[in-house]
């Protein structure tokens, strides 16, 4: 028995469905502030004043209805991805040269917002990282809170930061496992480098535990479905612990994996954006399973810190083919194609 008419839900807009994501980012930010400072809110900031400024000259020039896009948030959701997923201590230039290369390069030169074949925070990411290597490489020592020390290093023409950035908790373990003597285990390094809390890197277990209840908060909303976020962490889950059975010496667990980098964000903020991702159910599950085969092989292999933008952009150039090959069949159409086949 079917209760609690009526039975059709209304579409939801892009602004309300805009506005749920930054909702859902809070709970990270939050963490995120706690532990490392504010100098993040500094960056949201100026990301979004970039991006809204990109957006709309790239409408202005386009002669496209400049209110009715600028207010429907996806530019604001941009920039938070690039600024959450940039060292909070790099220069302001960074962040709003990155922020303007995703909107105006990324998005529209692509035809704007739902024809961009790429993720363009992702984009943006991975051409900074390429570009400035040694500057997205400074990361603020976990609870370094001093602002006027971090407003120095955003804004000032000094940037001595030695003394308070770490490498990031991948970047340890890679650099400790390559550097250290033959007898340096995981599980040794984890114990004894101030790097790592209890299953992640310090801090940073808390920020991405923010940003699971956020996510599980949009799946539950039906901003998301399940399939990518599962997909994604199941198969990260599954490929470290396989490793790490083989050899937990080298390689990392599970949940170090999970609650690591920006594994979290990926699952539930990155690979779900429905522009540049999987539509198909079957699509998205093959989707976030290659992103977290590629994160895990770059993490592990790799030159980079994180595997997690470049992934993302590779699954990327595969979603046509995906999407093609992962169609559900048209209802009643199948039945067609096997009376054919048999002939008159």
């Amino acid at each position: 028995m079917i209760n609690n008419s009526p039975y059709f839900r209304q579409p939801a807009s892009v602004r309300g469905v805009m506005l749920k994501v930054l909702a859902a980012l809070l709970p990270g930010l939050a963490a995120y502030v706690w532990f490392f400072g504010a100098a993040i809110l500094v960056q949201l900031a100026l990301c979004s004043a970039a991006a809204l400024a990109g957006e709309w000259a790239m409408l202005a020039i386009r002669k496209k209805p400049v209110w009715l896009f600028l207010s429907d948030g996806s530019a604001v959701v941009t920039a938070w991805l690039v600024a959450l997923t940039f060292p909070p201590i790099a220069p302001w230039w960074l962040g709003i040269m990155a922020t303007l290369f995703a909107i105006v390069v990324v998005k529209h030169l692509y035809g704007g917002l739902g024809q961009n074949p790429f993720n363009p925070a992702m984009a943006a990411y991975c051409l900074m990282i390429v570009a400035y290597p040694q500057i997205m490489s400074q990361w603020p020592a976990v609870g370094f809170t001093d602002f006027s020390t971090q407003l120095t290093a955003i804004f000032g023409p000094d940037r001595h930061l030695d003394a308070i950035t770490m490498a990031t908790p991948l970047d340890a373990l890679r650099t400790q496992l390559h550097t250290a003597d033959a007898r340096a285990t995981v599980a040794g390094i984890l114990g004894s480098h101030a790097t790592f809390g209890n299953i992640g890197g310090k801090g940073w277990e808390w920020v991405a535990l923010g940003y699971l209840i956020g996510g599980v908060w949009l799946v539950r909303q039906r901003i998301i479905t399940w399939h990518i976020p599962t997909a994604f962490l199941a198969t990260l889950a599954a490929i470290a612990t396989i490793a790490s059975l083989a050899n937990p010496a080298v390689f990392a667990g599970p949940v170090f994996q999970a609650f690591t980098g920006g594994a979290m964000l990926c699952a539930f903020f990155i690979a779900t954006d429905p522009v540049s991702g999987a539509t198909t159910p079957r699509g998205k599950l093959i989707f976030a399973a290659g992103i977290a085969l590629l994160t895990w092989i770059i993490r592990t292999f790799g030159a980079y810190p994180d595997g997690i933008a470049f992934a993302t952009l590779l699954m990327n150039l595969c979603v046509p083919l995906i999407d093609m090959h992962t169609q559900p069949p048209v209802f009643g159409h199948k039945k067609d194609e096997e009376e054919d086949k048999k002939g008159p």
